[in-house]
């Protein structure tokens, strides 16, 4: 690798990662290890691919993300000659649904979020049909009588795959025809699940979490899909709607009953350790007590911490800087 061209760490990724990266990125700052690092907000997959393109000064150093990498982005990684990538799970998020404190009460289902928002939804005679619902009482008529509106991440977004994941691919189960559809049809299943309405009622808001904020207070009708931390930090505006009967809240997140929990990553180079300087205490940092613990910084930020034995676990492996493996990620 030439020589660095850089004295100051560099990092981009998801916009749910960058909140707690950034604390720790000033801490780093303020602690003398070196320069502030640089975190940019680019989406989870954005960062995936500005992370893989390459070693060297002219790429960055760590990518945040808000799932796992996956294994055709870990080829892309290798096939570029990012050999040595460093796994850090940070701890877990809450993939949540807000809305604003004056908006009506409301629970719903992972089933009714499926309705609500797949591109097709089976008719009357279970099969797929162009989704008709207009207002969350046609799904329900226990649902409020008001505009199905829901503003969330864009495809580069690894909440946006969570959104797929987690609750539409859930969602989809629980409603008898999608199981039929998914023995007889695994692909049109999975496309049924992986497809999201385009007639304006969900609304791609961008990688900027602020953003939805501002218009859930602008518009009490409206509902935001963004990270439990993002929730955490707004309670003041907004309220999370309960899920399959589980609140969104701090213990039903770390005990893994709600079900919208989901891990939180940083990768590494270590090809750039030691050559952009100050990474390895950067990283030390990160995984330390007072960030990554139950009553550390990243908390208070709404970061909801690994049990105790994975945590030790974790900051093992970032002090022995061990790359981690393609049958990681099978």
């Amino acid at each position: 690798m030439a020589q660095a061209g850089r004295d100051q760490i560099r990092i981009v990724g998801s916009s749910t990662v960058y909140p707690f990266t950034t604390a720790v990125a000033e801490q780093f700052g303020k602690s003398g290890g070196g320069k502030t690092p640089v975190v940019e907000s680019t989406g989870t997959g954005g960062g995936m691919k500005l992370f893989c393109a390459g070693v060297g000064p002219t790429h960055p150093d760590l990518t945040n993300a808000s799932r796992r990498m996956k294994i055709g982005e870990f080829e892309d990684c290798q096939k570029n000659g990012v050999k040595d990538i460093i796994e850090i799970n940070i701890g877990i998020d809450g993939l949540t649904i807000a809305q604003s404190k004056a908006g009506p009460a409301i629970k719903l289902t992972l089933a009714q979020v499926f309705l609500a928002l797949a591109e097709q939804v089976p008719g009357p005679d279970g099969k797929l049909i162009p989704n008709p619902y207009k207002n969350w009482s046609d799904i329900d008529k226990s649902l409020p009588n008001i505009k199905i509106e829901v503003l969330g991440p864009p495809p580069t977004s690894g909440t946006r795959d969570s959104l797929h994941e987690l609750f539409l691919e859930v969602g989809a189960e629980q409603i008898p025809a999608m199981k039929e559809l998914k023995k007889a049809d695994p692909k049109a299943f999975e496309k049924a699940w992986k497809s999201i309405r385009k007639d304006g009622a969900y609304v791609e808001a961008g990688e900027n979490d602020n953003v939805i904020v501002q218009k859930l207070e602008a518009n009490k009708n409206a509902f935001g899909v963004f990270g439990f931390s993002f929730l955490e930090e707004n309670l003041s505006k907004l309220k999370g709607v309960a899920l399959d009967g589980v609140e969104p809240e701090y213990d039903n997140i770390a005990a893994g009953k709600y079900k919208g929990s989901r891990r939180m990553y940083v990768y590494a180079k270590k090809a750039h350790i030691g050559v952009i300087p100050g990474i390895d205490k950067f990283m030390a940092e990160y995984v330390s007590d007072k960030a990554m613990s139950k009553d550390g910084y990243l908390a208070r930020k709404g970061l909801v911490a690994l049990p105790k034995v994975e945590a030790e676990k974790v900051a093992a492996n970032v002090k022995a800087q061990t790359p981690m493996q393609a049958s990681d990620l099978k």
